[in-house]
């Protein structure tokens, strides 16, 4: 009878619990068995190799385990070898070596492989997110499915609620056997309820009361307006920031000894209540007693030293320290110097509470620009981007070159979300490359204004828009305005690179017809016909002065009811008025961002000067300020004046007054509602001048931290419209108040507002609710 050996690794039999067990197990089985073996085999030649029991699996992925090939000796000790590194990849649950007439068979027993994964009651988090969380600890479709794996995945689920705060999740998994030793994997969820935060104590402070400090940490008990900041609810990361805002608090005051020990959260039984108390040890506030700079300052000693906002005998403050070393470390990178770093080191005299403080300044080496790389940008081309870029390849590094294209490019407005980073290049110390990633955003857009009035029934306009012509960064516009009073049709396009250098080109066509804002007693009809070419030329990264001249032709009808001021201008120019109108301008923009700026301004100055029939200059100014408040805050200011004035021997043209009330100018007011009336109809006819101001606070909306664009607001609007012959007195102004809503839609910029007005005189028409597309502030 032939001889015949077998070495055998059963999974059932010692099952592994954790994967640094299953590493062991085989060879330390094979160690036991061989010496134990009443058959132990003689050595011999391998005639032949082969593999029983695969399914899945290639037999050349097991012949490269194997430590013997044909024609070689093959020992036991090797027998040994071959089943730890088969067992030991994993996708066997079963390996067992057999030897006869000089032949080796492998039979394997493969594990099942995970066909899917799938997830019931889940509410409380996106399933493609939760299916590439566990990809990351090794489960997930098409992984080698193991039992100790699936615990694991579960574990990583409840981490994920507990750090939600859903300390009453019961997570629990189903393993369904399919075909071709495949299995299906369902986990099934009771979410349960977040638990809340019934209490939070500080203890150990001295020199700050508990309630001031309270108030600067983001967890609360609940309150008045916890239903709405969930800012009672329990979460890991939020106590994380939170002990990490009372460090700052304290680092910020000179208390450069303190510490905090490890909050201490405890659950109620029910798992529906949390507990926190956190320890802080103070210490004592230490003073600035000197400042010194170190290291290797190239030179620059009298630059560096006036970046420094510390100064000795001030009380110690880490946000003043952080700040200088970021000065500094922007400083030299403008300079070339990617990977700067200062280190600030405060040297402690317990004694005199006093501390010595030295920024040691590492500049490293300098670096150029070896190339920059545009990415995510599916449709907008390539040129369209790097004719924003202020830093250039194969020139020096510079990072306040790199933060100016990030904000050109940002001010596109073609992008929801634009990262620009930095990476070395491999084996070249003294080059990196300029990485600019952008997540674009429909740039086409639909215009859509919508309005209802206690006297005016809904009025609709709107119109289409495409801010990138395929991906080329130019714009073209038509606008179609549907009101029953405005109706109109305008056609434009605009080339912001006309040349090279930046100047821009708008060309437009335009067709207008206006009846009545507000038809009580009078009718009218203005046509007006007209093209026109402008020019922008930029002086500056944030200066550009803009030049151009309309031609247009003006009819109007009137009828026996007509207001009584249309009635003197066709008196005047006969009902048919040409004019050529030359405009000039400058304007600043330094905003952080075209679609949510939450920093920055932006000034315009614009002249418009008639010639021909109708004789009038108009000049305009405006500025807008936007303050942040902290991170999520952003205080936003807007101002607007307008001045009108006829030159020669007529009036102001009617046809030509400006208007103000509603979206854009005195929210609360109904549209084109504030000003003057005519003398015989009592129609709202505008005027010849326009005051408009408006303070508006932006916060965060709550669960839109993926969507910058989505803020609520409250506001205050202020604003009046004054006839030619009338002086602009400040106490005909009108005022309202109100909460509103903003977002950058798919179609567009919306505004929804809900105000109030807060002086409103009789005879005045108000309108608390108002919606608009395509609009700003």
């Amino acid at each position: 009878m032939s001889f015949s050996r077998m070495f055998t690794r059963q999974a059932a039999a010692a099952a592994p619990r954790f994967a640094g067990k299953r590493l062991l197990l085989p060879s330390l089985i094979a160690a036991l068995i061989l010496p134990l073996g009443a058959h132990a085999f003689e050595p011999f030649v391998v005639r032949d190799i082969r593999v029983d029991g695969i399914q899945r699996t290639d037999p050349g992925t097991i012949f490269g385990y194997l430590p013997v090939k044909v024609g070689e000796q093959f020992t036991d000790a090797q027998a040994s070898e071959a089943v730890r590194r088969l067992y030991a990849t994993g996708f066997f649950s079963d390996v067992r070596i057999e030897t006869s007439n000089d032949v080796v068979v492998v039979v394997v027993q493969e594990r099942p492989t995970i066909a899917s994964v799938t997830f019931s009651g889940m509410r409380e988090f996106d399933a493609k997110a939760i299916t590439n969380s566990l990809a990351q600890v090794g489960f997930g479709e098409g992984r080698i499915f193991d039992r100790s794996m699936l615990e694991q995945a579960e574990f990583e689920l409840r981490q994920q609620y507990l750090a939600k705060g859903k300390y009453g999740v019961e997570v629990t998994s189903t393993v369904t056997p399919l075909p071709r030793n495949r299995v299906g994997v369902n986990f099934d969820f009771f979410e349960g309820d977040v638990a809340k935060i019934r209490e939070i104590r500080i203890v150990g402070s001295k020199a700050f009361s508990e309630s001031e400090l309270l108030s600067q940490i983001q967890l609360r008990t609940p309150g008045w307006l916890t239903w709405y900041t969930d800012a009672d609810k329990y979460s890991r990361e939020k106590l994380e920031a939170d002990v990490e805002t009372l460090r700052s608090y304290y680092l910020d005051r000179g208390y450069l000894e303190f510490s905090v020990e490890p909050p201490q959260v405890t659950i109620s039984p029910d798992r529906k209540d949390i507990y926190i108390t956190i320890t802080v040890n103070e210490g004592q506030p230490y003073t600035v007693s000197d400042v010194k700079l170190a290291g290797e300052l190239l030179g620059l000693d009298n630059e560096i030293r006036q970046l420094v906002q510390v100064e000795p005998g001030q009380t110690f403050s880490a946000a003043r320290t952080n700040a200088t070393s970021r000065a500094i470390t922007d400083y030299l990178g403008e300079l070339g110097y990617a990977f700067a770093n200062v280190n600030p080191n405060p040297v402690l005299d317990r004694d005199k509470r006093t501390a010595d403080l030295t920024f040691y300044v590492d500049p490293s080496r300098r670096v150029y620009v070896r190339r920059i790389q545009v990415g995510g940008n599916t449709r907008t081309r390539d040129e369209v981007i790097r004719r924003e870029m202020r830093q250039q390849e194969a020139a020096w590094y510079d990072a306040g070159d790199i933060r100016m294209s990030r904000d050109r490019i940002d001010r596109l407005g073609y992008f929801n979300d634009v990262n620009v980073s930095t990476e070395p290049v491999p084996g070249s110390p003294d080059q990196v490359d300029v990485n600019v990633d952008v997540k674009e955003k429909p740039t086409g857009m639909i215009n859509l204004g919508i309005g209802y009035g206690s006297t005016e029934r809904a009025i609709l306009s709107a119109g289409i828009s495409e801010d990138n012509v395929f991906g080329s960064g130019t714009n073209l516009t038509l606008q179609v305005n549907t009101s029953r009073t405005n109706r109109a049709a305008v056609l434009s396009h605009t080339d912001p690179y006309w040349t090279r250098d930046g100047v821009s080109r708008t060309t437009s066509i335009f067709y207008r017809v206006i009846e009545p804002f507000y038809n009580n007693d009078g009718d009218y009809r203005v046509k007006t016909m007209g093209l026109g070419m402008n020019f922008g030329v930029p002086i500056s990264e944030f200066d550009r002065i803009s030049l151009g001249a309309n031609f247009e032709r003006n009819v109007l009808t009137t009828y026996s009811n007509s207001p009584q001021a249309y009635q003197d201008f066709e008196d005047d120019y006969g009902g048919t008025a040409n004019a050529v109108i030359f405009s000039t301008g400058w304007s600043k923009d330094t905003r952080d961002s075209a679609l949510a700026p939450t920093s920055g301004a932006y000034t315009r100055l614009q002249a418009n000067l008639s010639t021909m029939d109708l004789k009038y200059y108009m000049l305009t100014a405006q500025q807008q300020y936007y303050l942040p408040l902290g991170r999520q805050y952003t205080l936003a200011f807007n101002a607007m004046a307008d001045y009108g004035k006829s030159y020669g021997s007529k009036g102001f043209p009617v046809i030509k007054n400006i208007y103000a009330g509603g979206m854009g100018t005195v929210r609360g007011f109904e549209g084109a509602s504030l000003g003057p009336r005519d003398t015989l109809t009592r129609d709202y006819i505008g005027g010849a001048k326009r005051l408009v101001g408006n303070v508006q606070f932006y916060l965060p909306f709550p669960g839109a931290q993926q969507d910058r664009t989505l803020r609520w607001f409250t506001f205050v609007d202020a604003g009046q419209v004054y006839a030619d012959n009338q002086n602009m007195d400040l106490g005909e102004l009108r005022y309202s108040a109100g909460v509103g809503l903003s977002w950058n839609s798919p179609l567009g910029p919306l505004q929804l507002s809900y105000a109030r007005p807060l002086n409103d005189k009789p005879g005045d028409d108000t309108q608390s609710f108002q919606f608009q597309i395509g609009t700003g502030f």
